[in-house]
């Protein structure tokens, strides 16, 4: 519980945003309009915001006069406009997804989900005789509460909370208002949250919103991602490209099979985080069920909380306090720590790749690069996705860090830190679909690939010096090096050499035949496969359109 309330009711709107800045606090942060000081002249009006920019000949210098409404700048009702995080405001539209699972209003949805699922596993208890089991009708009554849950029922709660200054006890008077009008369920009102705690609803409220959102949502954008990459390396498997390493020229690979290796590292990281099991506890103030014990002594009540949780899809964690310790929270957010990493490198891989021309990224009429260079094209989307991966590890490190660690049995930093969970995997979210909509944009330019290629005899020098080793050519390293280093080296220079080695026919003639181009060894054919080595990371065919 977090006895923090805004002074106001929350509008629908409000109720649906992934951070919880906006409708917790937004009160207590309009007054930020009074940081404006001397330095502006304000006029205030009823006419929409204006800035007029007027020129004093006295001071030669420019002075900024700001119109704004009175009321609109200290009372700013809250929109994409006003929302102090760019998630809930500049790029909703990307990330409206999550907000059905990690906002306010998922979190009360999934508590009422769990105090209605504890009063019918009550039902079920044959010890628990004053909670007889219900009928048809009232079960089906009560998963309507569930099923038809709504944002005016959520505003309800929030109306409730005003009063009772605790979210979870509200969520308790807003069902025992629901269902006082129901003769069957009435008469067991008082078991609503029986012997439960606070944390016994909101960490299993807090694990099923983080099944279903990534489940729904954060999974099948992973899986787009991977399988985006997985045809780029299909496609150009066998386009050949000058490797790079320390950024200086390499023996050459292929496009393609470069793709194939993200494809590869992201599919794994990508299993890992499906294999963290969401958990959840429900023993009570401290761990022990002693409320429950002192009510029903003849009853197990660790089994009946063990199947209580796994019925709910969640992995039952048996050692706990007050708290569910939050272990797989931190386990589950490095794991999309080392997903996103990858995908930085992926990101900024692509931006180079850009740089040096080997992609064309495709123009959208209207739209402009930069506000002073017509020309410019810019690699946006990946940077986008870049610094969003960025903000998204490093909210998702802080709760890593932070959640497992509470005072004795339990202290309440948790709760307000587990409010910004919509934060790290909003802006994971983000950076996917920027990175899936860069990947839109490209074009390979296969020209200026083999240009650098045509200009890069010298990675020959590795092939030669190997196929010198194998005869016993006498310090072959050594003498590549000469050949090699600090100068400029052709095609007609490195023939010449290769004709002057006393080397069987036919491996001359081999490596006589070898160019830039096709000296790539194994990468075509590591491209060509990488959908089956995906599907075998995976235990099942899970790139079927991966062509």
């Amino acid at each position: 519980m977090e006895s923090m309330v805004s002074s106001g009711v929350l509008t629908k709107n409000q109720a649906s945003l992934l951070s919880p800045l906006q409708p917790r606090k937004l009160r207590s942060l309009r007054n930020i309009s009074s940081l404006y000081t001397t330095k502006h002249t304000h006029q205030f009006s009823n006419a929409p915001f204006q800035l007029s920019i007027a020129f004093s000949s006295r001071s030669h210098g420019f002075r900024q006069v700001i119109n704004m409404s009175r009321d609109n700048s200290c009372e700013f009702e809250l929109s994409t406009l006003t929302a102090l995080s760019p998630l809930d405001g500049r790029y909703w539209g990307k990330v409206k997804d999550l907000s059905l699972y990690m906002s306010e209003y998922g979190l009360i949805y999934f508590r009422v989900l769990v105090e209605i699922k504890w009063l019918l596993k009550l039902s079920q208890i044959p010890e628990v005789t004053e909670v007889p089991s219900f009928s048809v009708e009232a079960q089906s009554y009560l998963q309507g509460l569930i099923d038809g849950f709504s944002m005016d029922d959520a505003l309800e709660v929030k109306r409730i909370e005003r009063v009772t200054n605790h979210d979870v006890k509200a969520v308790e008077y807003f069902l025992k208002q629901k269902c006082q009008s129901h003769p069957e369920i009435a008469k067991v009102l008082e078991f609503f949250h029986f012997a439960c705690t606070s944390e016994d609803i909101n960490n299993l409220a807090h694990a099923l919103m983080l099944k279903e959102a990534m489940t729904k949502v954060m999974f099948p954008t992973m899986e787009k991602l991977i399988e985006a990459i997985c045809k780029m390396a299909k496609a150009n498997a066998s386009i050949s490209m000058l490797s790079r390493t320390h950024g200086q020229p390499a023996s050459p690979t292929t496009l393609g099979k470069e793709m194939a290796i993200f494809t590869v590292r992201l599919s794994r990281e990508r299993r890992e985080i499906s294999q963290v099991e969401m958990m959840g506890k429900f023993a009570g103030a401290v761990g022990n069920y002693n409320a429950h014990l002192v009510a029903y002594p003849n009853i197990n009540w660790p089994q009946i909380a063990e199947e209580f949780v796994t019925s709910l899809g969640l992995k039952f964690n048996p050692y706990v306090t007050q708290i569910e310790t939050h272990d797989y929270m931190a386990k589950l957010y490095y794991a999309i720590i080392r997903f996103n990493n990858i995908l930085i490198d992926f990101d900024r891989d692509m931006w180079g790749y850009i740089s040096l021309g080997y992609f064309k990224q495709i123009t959208k009429a209207g739209e402009i690069g930069s506000s002073t260079m017509p020309h410019k094209v810019n690699p946006i989307d990946f940077e986008n996705s870049e610094g969003n991966l960025g903000k998204a590890n490093e909210d998702l490190s802080y709760l890593s860090m932070k959640l497992p660690i509470s005072r004795w049995q339990r202290d309440l930093t948790d709760s307000t830190v587990l409010r910004n969970m919509g934060g790290g995997l909003g802006h994971s979210l983000l950076a996917y679909k920027s990175a899936l909509q860069g990947i839109g944009k490209l074009q390979v330019n296969e020209a200026r690939l083999s240009e650098d290629l045509n200009e890069a005899w010298e990675v020959l020098a590795e092939p030669i010096q190997t196929v010198m080793r194998r005869y016993g050519v006498p310090e072959p390293y050594e003498k590549l090096k000469e050949l090699t280093r600090g100068r400029a080296v052709t095609k007609e220079s490195i023939r010449e050499f290769i004709e002057g080695l006393e080397l069987p026919k036919e491996a001359k003639t081999h490596l006589l035949n070898l160019t830039p181009h096709s000296y790539v060894g194994a990468a075509i054919e590591l491209a060509r496969t990488v959908d089956s080595t995906v599907n075998v990371i995976n235990g099942t065919k899970v790139l079927e359109t991966c062509s």
